[in-house]
């Protein structure tokens, strides 16, 4: 990942104020609260508020992402709520992450380089236990049309680093699907999600 999109990130964490809110994202929350606790690890996780909440609920939980400005605030809410994560910076395969080493990933608004994200997503499987959990929202291609009308909703602006239904079952071929769809929903998360958006919602299981 080229140093334009770290800049790009650490210039929307380095403010005082949270871009996505303190607070969960729904679907995880919703989600999570159905498993048996245990490790997880949640990519791209920026300022941290899906990562702290897993942790409050007794998960041992892990993250990275490119942005050092994320990690301090992730860090930050980690110590105003009384709870610990193991969060590293830089690009996965230079992470100390092992093969089999988590029950469930998280995968919360993740949008990863267009070229990239897929290969993302394959590499994310081998840290995955058999019969772990994949939680998965992020954009659909159909958002670009949500986005047009309403820039506060946030997301991508071009439809490669977006997501399909068809994309997802390529990239997670070996799972069982628990649940899988397009869905518009309303976002009211911090700065930069706020409004009507369309999101691809996954669930699945590792066979």
């Amino acid at each position: 990942m080229n140093n334009t999109w770290t800049q790009r990130w650490d210039d929307r964490y380095k403010n005082e104020e949270f871009a996505y809110g303190e607070e969960p994202n729904n679907y995880l929350k919703e989600q999570i609260e159905k498993l048996e606790i245990g490790t997880i690890l949640f990519p791209a996780e920026g300022e941290g508020r899906n990562a702290i909440f897993a942790a409050k609920l007794g998960w041992e939980v892990s993250a990275f992402d490119i942005s050092e400005e994320g990690r301090n605030k992730a860090l930050l809410l980690a110590e105003k709520n009384s709870v610990s994560i193991d969060y590293q910076i830089g690009e996965l395969e230079t992470l100390d992450f092992h093969t089999a080493q988590f029950n469930a990933i998280a995968l919360i608004y993740a949008h990863f380089p267009a070229a990239i994200k897929s290969e993302i997503h394959k590499q994310l499987d081998k840290f995955l236990k058999k019969d772990g959990i994949i939680i998965f929202e992020a954009f659909s291609k159909k958002h670009l049309e949500y986005v047009t009308k309403n820039e506060k909703v946030g997301g991508p602006k071009d439809i490669e680093s977006l997501f399909s239904i068809e994309e997802i079952k390529a990239d997670f071929p070996n799972y069982e699907i628990i649940e899988l769809e397009e869905k518009e929903i309303e976002l009211s998360e911090g700065l930069f999600h706020n409004g009507t958006g369309s999101v691809i919602r996954f669930i699945g299981r590792k066979k």
